[in-house]
């Protein structure tokens, strides 16, 4: 079909390969310059803060995913870490088109909500990598704290209950940030991924029965 090729065309042209390292990259220079020139401010310059937008500083629309996840170092490199991890795993998954096109609809998620707040963050942005690569890889062990392995289908699970609880008792904003910045991974996966869950929800219960019949 005609659409289906133009579609293809466009996602070929917005493709952007390791994308996940540019933007990683770019957190790393942010954190560099506010330790070494905190008299920059850069942090300040490249925020999400739509009353700035608005009087066109409109860089800030791309700029505050450069954000670091932490200002601590040693958190700081984990982050990245985990980030390029997220990303090339998904990017591998997806392709590095349709991967662009789903961080950009984040963005776009993050932009929506910061326009109904007056501020935005990449953090529920980094965290639908999370998701995403929890649903394609969820046996996948990470070492919490370089110690303890755990599987990120677990966290994954932590994770949506922490939030969960955050979208329950926060405020609107908290609220339209959290919706709105996940409707990347509600857009993407949101059929395909309650049916993978069900499966695994059918595998761990025929699992249990296995092994309680098994010691009978």
């Amino acid at each position: 079909m005609m659409w289906k090729h133009k579609i293809n065309r466009i996602l070929r042209k917005i493709a952007i390969p390791q994308l996940m390292y540019i933007v990683s990259g770019g957190m790393a220079v942010v954190f560099l310059a506010e330790y070494f020139m905190p008299e920059l401010g850069l942090s300040g310059i490249l925020a999400l803060d739509m009353s700035r937008v608005m009087q066109g500083e409109i860089w800030r629309l791309v700029t505050f995913v450069f954000m670091p996840s932490s200002y601590s170092l040693l958190w700081l490199f984990f982050g990245i870490y985990f980030n390029i991890l997220l990303g090339n795993g998904l990017e591998r998954e997806l392709g590095s088109d349709r991967f662009t096109l789903y961080y950009l609809t984040g963005m776009l998620g993050a932009i929506a909500a910061a326009l109904l707040t007056g501020w935005g963050t990449n953090l529920y942005l980094n965290l639908s990598l999370f998701f995403a690569f929890a649903l394609y890889y969820p046996d996948f062990e990470v070492l919490v704290f370089m110690i303890l392995p755990v599987k990120v289908k677990y966290l994954a699970i932590l994770d949506a209950v922490l939030y969960g609880w955050g979208f329950i008792t926060g405020s609107g904003s908290d609220r339209m940030a959290i919706a709105l910045s996940l409707i990347n991974l509600i857009l993407f996966f949101g059929p395909s991924g309650l049916k993978h869950l069900k499966q695994q929800a059918s595998y761990w219960k025929t699992r249990r029965n296995f092994r309680k019949n098994y010691r009978r």
